[in-house]
């Protein structure tokens, strides 16, 4: 596994995202057990960057999430898990309240990492920051970031810090270049910023796309697994795929070992018209 060391801190290239655990947008007790299958087995295969949020299923992901590692016996040093606070909850005491509502589900004391899900227009930034850095002068929260942030309110989140801006979690993908038009990406690696790239692999052709498919056989890799090392070969990039499935996550976490040429990654710059 290929890390990013940023901040004295190490931070697995691949994690695992947990949208879609527990259910969506709404609880899913239904779920619960395939979902505590794919805790334990992405775990057991070894991934320790856990990505979740308070809004993913209503915070029952948070709540499946602490299970697993409980009943992992991992000691909890060994991860880093990352969550995120809605942007309803922005004002300085609904961030404060989030942030220990979501450690209560988890059954941990601390977050290694949390992110502003998305910016709110309507409640200043100050005000939110104000109630990160609490946090972590508290020890609630180690690192803090934002997810959907432009290049405006990236720049202005950093001005708000009293800690390095650990990552703008962000759409990127083969074809997804939005935050790559905008100037975020680039100001990110410029900037000594990770840039967490969420949905990394959910688009259409990726199988049968003839490019994809040549050069993952020359690495006797998957599609999807090029896709992901896209990402990984690139500085200050990590990625979050997630997989119910235990081979599937297996190749997930493989993906970040596959060394792209420079023709290859010429190639897939160029592969959806960047």
């Amino acid at each position: 596994m290929k890390y990013e060391t940023i901040h004295g801190i190490q931070i697995p290239k691949i994690g695992f995202g947990t949208w879609r655990i527990g259910g969506e947008s709404i609880a899913d007790s239904s779920l619960d057990e395939k979902s505590l299958q794919a805790l334990h087995s992405a775990l057991e295969v070894g991934y320790t960057h856990f990505d979740t949020a308070e809004f993913y299923a209503q915070g029952h992901a948070e709540e499946l999430l602490g299970k697993a590692v409980q009943e992992s016996n991992i000691q909890r040093e060994k991860l880093f898990i990352t969550s995120k606070v809605w942007p309803g909850h922005l004002c300085y005491d609904a961030v404060l309240k989030a942030c220990n509502s979501s450690l209560r589900r988890l059954k941990m004391e601390t977050l290694d990492l949390y992110l502003i899900h998305w910016p709110n227009k309507l409640i200043k930034l100050e005000e939110t920051f104000k109630a990160l850095n609490q946090l972590v002068c508290e020890g609630k929260v180690k690192h803090v970031g934002v997810s959907n942030f432009n290049l405006k309110d990236l720049k202005k989140s950093i001005e708000l810090s009293e800690t390095p801006l650990l990552t703008n979690q962000v759409p990127y993908s083969l074809p997804e270049n939005k935050y790559v038009k905008n100037g975020v990406v680039d100001f990110c690696k410029q900037n000594d910023i990770l840039v967490t790239a969420y949905t990394p692999v959910n688009f259409r052709n990726m199988k049968v796309n003839t490019t994809l498919k040549a050069i993952a056989e020359a690495h006797e890799a998957t599609s999807f697994q090029i896709a992901l090392a896209w990402l990984t070969n690139q500085p200050r990039v990590i990625t979050i795929p997630m997989s119910f499935d235990p081979q599937h996550q297996k190749e997930n976490l493989d993906a970040a070992d596959i060394e792209l040429t420079a023709e290859e990654t010429q190639t897939l710059n160029q592969l959806y018209k960047r």
